[in-house]
């Protein structure tokens, strides 16, 4: 298997296109970067900045390149010896007018040979979507839709559709003839009972009538192509037969002010295989599955081997043609089976990286039979962010945030409660559907008997509220202790909240952990289908629940906020951090290490600046209260409240601890895209304001806050104390940056770097993190770094620490690190990991670690916790007696990769020791190599 040793993740837009790829590759692989990771590069909606919403995965996406383009890019990766990993999107595609498998389902339904390829309830108990796919994307009601015009027929090559602004449906087959039919009369006056056309235009309506049935699929579809090819040739050839079908069509689009007049169209509307409706319905009535509560993308079945087959058509084709050296699954935990799929890729893959996006929480492990090399990294983020927030601290910051805000409850309570909001919002239709479900299968079994369809529903909403991960993974073949204990807690916590539902809930349990005696094989099929139902159904809540409500509401500390880590758990001790380390080389080590993704909630400098405020309590809550006091005249009263209420108030004030510009020189972009974040807050916070309701007088009110207390004047003493204060804490930020950027790069897994982060990243969320990077200015920084280190590095290197606020420090420890780690393969790749305590006064600041492999040996120490033992004046540390005590057989002789610095190791009462004032003489983090 060929492994990366350093990833790098490229975001393709139609901005940023293959041939502006080609052009930063050796920029890339003059950093140390080994293998280019690329976001999805199918073809996607226009206009995506993103790739997840794909129409075609059959095809590369034409808005970032040629074929040949794509061609070339490659060629360039693989001529400077990198591999490629590539993003795939096996989940979902987009419900999108240009997807035209999906589009041959809603014109030919049940008929489609596509009709079982997406997700999609075609027995729903409703009526008015049985039988049909709910169609949620107007922006209104359907009756004030339709009698506005929005809703028009239209006639084109492709055929007759349906059309709602920039959405395009195809029109059922069988409803031709409907539009069609009318006015044949006046058209044979015009051409005459004999004309050919004429003759051709009945035919069309003939075969129209006698199409036939949906079972005989290749029939019919040869007869609709001949129907719509014939009718686009009459159309285009005949100015009668157009004006007669323009005629027709014009008949259906009413007149607006007269409601009446769109009768028709909505009896045409009536026949679709699809229903139009305004798109919060989706909320409570949904007979398809989506990605997370996305209406516009739907879930495919790619559980099924056709299906299977055609959306990686391309991707095999590609990976056998040697283009791409190995694949990242986006949303595992959105199918139906992540281990069954996981292992049919596997048997394609062969023996090429295979990676999955998959959150795991802090005491979760990735299930041991995937057949995969690891994660893409959220878990490692968290271990190594945990490390920088200082634990002693807790019960402080907790009172500052209670004090200043009024909320005390806990992480654990908000959750909870938000996991019910999202479910009585935006997932009833879901539950329901799950509910429904489970009444069907459990309709021979006596004990359902007095179970309500009621009933049910609450007490699916119970179990799904208190699961504590984002999925299980109990498949027809297998069910682990893990998942069964979690399940069995789960239903725990269930009776414990609610046991009004004792009955229900026992019910459900039966089925969660397969509980029934001794069940045929057809029914334990089926309760394992329900639970199977139930995984899909977990993960988007928690992440819609949590990660993008939870995580925006309790404030207490936001570089804690974060993907896949956890509020309430306030910091990771350094023996915990070796313990992941020490587990993860043993099971994964060659999973992702990440430290900022294009799904992270804050750029991971901002997130690394936060983490200082865990030292610092008390200076925290002094500046917090004084600009509270310094802004309440620039609130806003709106229906008897403040605006922003605290809580929104602690978040804004974190928010520009984190990002604030060093040199305190603010420009109306940054304020611009301060209060576009913002805005996506508090919509995602859910309190006073949210996507499906927005109270834009909340908003509004909210973003004057931030203009008026950002307004460059003079007498604005908020900027003068924000901008002070963060020059006390972005110092300590840089630190922690440059020691996690190197820890990173040393530790058990393949770093990943996110595009643009190099340098200094205190992005806001998506989709600012996805901004155009300058790489030309990357380009131009590393080559004068590399040539400033080669005529003075001790001036080169007090320079960088002078200037840090200029990202090039970062790119240097970046560059180090990744070039010695590109020569040093083997070691990274296969070498053990060996924990290493310090001894001292000092010794809860450093945290260190070896790497060995045969007669390799390299050594990784960094600071943290650093308010205590640096300052700008002082930036290496002052250690004092401070020792890093070796093992017997560890090298005595080091060289200091950043500085040049030889050292050796003492001996004395304690071993072979290291002297931390030596190790950081000259530079805040130290990666050594042993010299033989």
């Amino acid at each position: 298997m060929r492994l990366p040793l350093a990833t790098y993740r490229l975001q393709f837009t139609p901005e940023f296109r293959f041939v502006d790829a080609r052009e930063v590759v050796s920029y890339l692989r003059d950093l140390g970067i080994t293998d280019l990771y690329a976001s999805p590069v199918f073809h996607a909606r226009p206009g995506s900045l993103h790739g997840y919403d794909v129409v075609d995965p059959g095809r590369l996406n034409p808005e970032l390149g040629t074929s040949d383009e794509f061609e070339s890019v490659v060629t360039a990766v693989h001529r400077h010896g990198m591999g490629w990993i590539q993003d795939i999107v096996p989940n979902h595609m987009a419900y999108d007018g240009r997807n035209r498998l999906l589009m041959d389902v809603l014109e030919n339904g049940r008929g489609s040979p596509y009709c079982d390829y997406f997700d999609i309830d075609w027995n729903h108990p409703y009526e008015s979507i049985r039988g049909r796919v709910l169609a949620p994307f107007l922006g209104d009601f359907y009756g004030t839709s339709l009698e506005k015009g929005e809703i028009t027929l239209r006639y084109a090559e492709n055929g007759l559709t349906v059309n709602y602004y920039a959405l395009t449906l195809p029109l059922h087959i069988e409803s031709y003839a409907t539009v069609l039919g009318n006015g044949l009369g006046a058209l044979r006056r015009k051409l005459g009972p004999r004309h050919p056309d004429l003759i051709k235009y009945l035919g069309v309506l003939y075969v129209l009538k006698n199409l036939p049935p949906r079972e005989e699929n290749a029939e019919r579809t040869d007869q609709i192509a001949f129907i719509k090819a014939m009718l686009w040739e009459l159309y285009s050839t005949n100015e009668t037969i157009r004006e007669a079908i323009d005629a027709n069509v014009s008949r259906f689009n009413g007149v607006r002010g007269d409601p009446a007049s769109f009768n028709a169209l909505d009896q045409l509307l009536g026949e679709q295989l699809y229903r139009l409706s305004f798109w919060k319905v989706a909320a409570e009535e949904l007979n398809y599955r989506r990605f997370f509560n996305i209406n516009e993308l739907i879930s495919l079945r790619v559980e099924e081997e056709k299906v299977f087959r055609q959306t990686h058509a391309l991707i095999f084709k590609l990976v056998g043609a040697g283009r791409w050296t190995g694949l990242r699954v986006d949303h595992i935990d959105g199918l139906y089976d992540p281990s069954s799929y996981l292992n049919k890729l596997r048997q394609e893959l062969g023996d090429r990286y295979l990676t999955v996006e998959k959150i795991l929480d802090l005491d979760e492990t990735l299930p041991a039979e995937w057949p995969v090399e690891g994660t893409t990294g959220y878990d490692f983020l968290n271990y190594l962010n945990g490390i920088f927030c200082a634990r002693d601290n807790e019960r402080r910051m907790t009172q500052i945030y209670q004090r200043f805000t009024g909320l005390e409850a806990s992480c654990n309570d908000i959750a909870i409660e938000k996991k019910r909001l999202i479910i009585g919002k935006y997932m009833a239709g879901d539950v329901d559907g799950l509910a429904h479900l489970l009444k069907r299968i459990s309709s021979r079994d006596r004990h359902a008997a007095d179970v309500t369809l009621y009933g049910l529903r609450r007490a699916l909403v119970e179990a799904l509220t208190f699961f504590p991960v984002y999925r299980s993974y109990v498949n027809q073949e297998f069910f682990s202790r893990e998942d069964r204990a979690r399940l069995e807690e789960t239903i725990r916590r269930a009776k414990e909240s609610n046991p009004g539902l004792m009955l229900e809930l026992n019910f459900i349990q039966r089925f969660l952990l397969l509980d029934g005696g001794e069940p045929g094989d057809g029914e334990k099929r089926d309760w394992t289908h329900f639970i199977m139902r139930f995984q899909q159904l977990t993960g988007p809540l928690m992440a819609k629940g949590f990660e993008d409500t939870t995580l925006y509401v309790y404030n207490r500390l936001l570089s804690l906020n974060e993907v896949g880590g956890n509020p309430a758990k306030f910091g990771i001790s350094v023996d915990e951090f070796h313990r992941f380390n020490v587990k993860r080389i043993g099971r994964w080590p060659h999973s992702m290490n990440a430290t900022a993704t294009h799904d992270t909630k804050r750029g991971e400098d901002a997130r690394a600046r936060l983490n200082v405020l865990s030292e610092l309590p008390e200076q925290w809550e002094r500046s917090v209260r004084a600009w509270s006091r310094l802004n309440r005249a620039k609130k806003t009263a709106l229906r008897g409240r403040e605006v922003p209420d605290r809580n929104d108030e602690y978040f804004l004030y974190q928010t520009l601890a984190g990002t604030f510009p060093v040199t305190g020189d603010l420009d109306d972009s940054y304020r611009e895209r301060l209060k576009a974040y913002v805005t996506k807050a508090v919509r995602e916070a859910k309190v006073h304001t949210e996507w499906l309701k927005p109270d834009l007088a909340y908003e509004e009110a909210f973003t004057r806050f931030i203009e008026r207390s950002l307004e460059p004047v003079e007498g604005n003493r908020f900027l003068v104390e924000l901008a002070t204060f963060v020059q006390t804490i972005a110092f300590h930020g840089m630190l922690n940056s440059l020691s996690q950027a190197l820890v990173k790069a040393a530790a058990p897994g393949v770093p990943d770097f996110y595009q643009g982060t190099e340098l200094w990243d205190l992005s806001f969320v998506d989709p600012d993190n996805r901004r155009a990077v300058d790489f030309r200015r990357r380009r131009e920084l590393l080559d004068a770094i590399k040539h400033r280190e080669q005529a003075d590095r001790t001036e080169f290197l007090q320079e960088l620490l002078r200037d840090w606020p200029d990202g090039r420090i970062k790119l240097y420890v970046i560059y180090k690190a990744l070039r010695f780690r590109r020569e040093h393969g083997e070691l990274f790749s296969r070498g053990a990991y060996v924990p290493l305590r310090a001894l001292g006064a000092a010794a809860d600041h450093v945290y260190a670690f070896e790497r060995r492999y045969e007669r390799s040996c390299a050594l990784v120490a960094v600071p943290r916790l650093t308010t205590k033992i640096s300052d700008p004046q002082n930036p290496h540390g002052r250690w004092g007696e401070t020792i890093l005590p070796l093992a017997s057989e560890a090298p005595e002789q080091w060289l200091n990769v950043f500085t040049g610095n030889e050292l050796r190791a003492d001996l004395g009462g304690n071993g072979k020791v290291l002297p931390l004032a030596e190790v950081f003489r000259g530079f805040p983090v130290a990666l050594l190599e042993a010299v033989s």
